[in-house]
């Protein structure tokens, strides 16, 4: 692209002000990751694994280089209105633009991955409700003594019942053995019953209850029609909740990510504007450098050579830097020189 001088300083003029719009975006792309990560954390003690943080702790980095690539955009934009000022920034740009570069695809990578962690979050969920369930009853066990609330204030928030639904409760014992009466009939033989010795009844918690119900809520003897007046347990839809707290969370959690990943793509749009903006501005800037008439036409570009020479250059540098790249080189040098040695020594001739 052709830039005079006029050109040149809107251009500069209007990346000083994107790049403070993109310094407020990395702000909140960090605060979208706090926000998600603090929402996974108050649900900690009912998922399984820790790889469904990989997404806040990516949004939190990307927030944070974005914060500091955008404030350097400002600066170098700023002092591109004065041809004396922009060679300082001459070496630093490079390895600017692969850092900037490497940032924002990795912003990209981030709403990928917001929308594509719904499987790891079944899964972490599935199995970290089952266990919340099986140790419900477990008021007196250390390290899990509230887990009885954690399920019970899920189940009244959520609006939900077990892992899948509300039959889920039928297969474990929940009712701590302190709070039944050993000596009761009923209680000897619904142990006698299972052949693992727990306490099983076709009940739910109270946090079960849909509030909604027109009738009191009947948590115990679920199945059994005749133990209620007027009561069909297949069609009774009301009387707790239907829906698996698995169900209600993944949508829950699944709505939050498809809203951040939305967030997350402008500001992504708009890194990108940024850093495509302050390319153009670099080279023709450097068309100016050395000039004595500063507000000459110069041509400004992305690339000054093919995509697949500008990768292969870069790459070199990157390979530049790492212990891997000297340590081959290393091994090399000795491998020549051991060949040397083996060079010079005599052939032994054969006996």
């Amino acid at each position: 692209m052709k830039f005079p001088f006029q050109k040149r300083v809107r251009l500069a003029q209007g990346l000083w002000l994107l790049s403070w719009l993109a310094v407020f975006g990395g702000s909140f792309t960090f605060s979208l990751g706090v926000f998600l990560k603090t929402e996974l954390h108050r649900r900690a003690e009912v998922m399984d694994n820790t790889e469904i943080h990989a997404v806040p702790n990516t949004l939190m980095m990307v927030g944070l280089a974005s914060l500091g690539i955008n404030f350097f955009a400002g600066r170098i934009s700023q002092d591109s209105l004065d041809a004396t000022r922009f060679p300082r920034w001459k070496t630093f740009l490079q390895p600017y633009f692969l850092l900037s570069i490497f940032f924002t695809a990795l912003m990209l990578v981030s709403v990928i991955m917001s929308y594509a962690m719904k499987g790891n979050l079944e899964e972490s969920l599935k199995i970290g409700l089952k266990n919340g369930i099986r140790f419900y009853k477990d008021t007196d066990t250390p390290g899990r003594c509230f887990q009885k609330e954690t399920i019970d204030r899920l189940q009244m928030e959520f609006r939900c019942c077990g892992n899948t639904n509300f039959k889920d409760w039928f297969e474990v014992q929940w009712i701590s053995n302190r709070y039944l009466d050993f000596t009761s009939k009923e209680v000897k033989d619904r142990i006698r019953s299972n052949v693992d010795g727990r306490y099983l009844l076709d009940g739910v918690p109270f946090s079960c209850c849909n509030p909604a119900s027109p009738r009191p809520c009947i948590q115990y003897s679920l199945t059994n029609n005749s133990a209620h007046y007027n009561y069909e347990y297949q069609i009774e839809e009301l009387n707790l909740f239907n829906r698996g707290c698995r169900e209600a969370l993944v949508n829950y959690y699944m709505g939050l990510m498809n809203t951040i990943g939305a967030g997350v793509l402008s500001v992504f749009l708009l890194q990108v504007t940024v850093v495509v903006s302050l390319r153009y501005l670099q080279t023709a800037m450097e068309g100016v450098v050395g000039q004595e008439n500063t507000e000459i036409e110069t041509e400004g570009y992305l690339l000054e050579k093919s995509v697949k020479e500008t990768a292969k250059e870069y790459m070199d540098i990157v390979l530049k830097f790492l212990p891997l790249n000297q340590i081959g080189a290393a091994a090399g040098e000795t491998g020549d020189g051991a060949g040397a040695q083996g060079e010079e020594k005599p052939a032994t001739p054969a006996s």
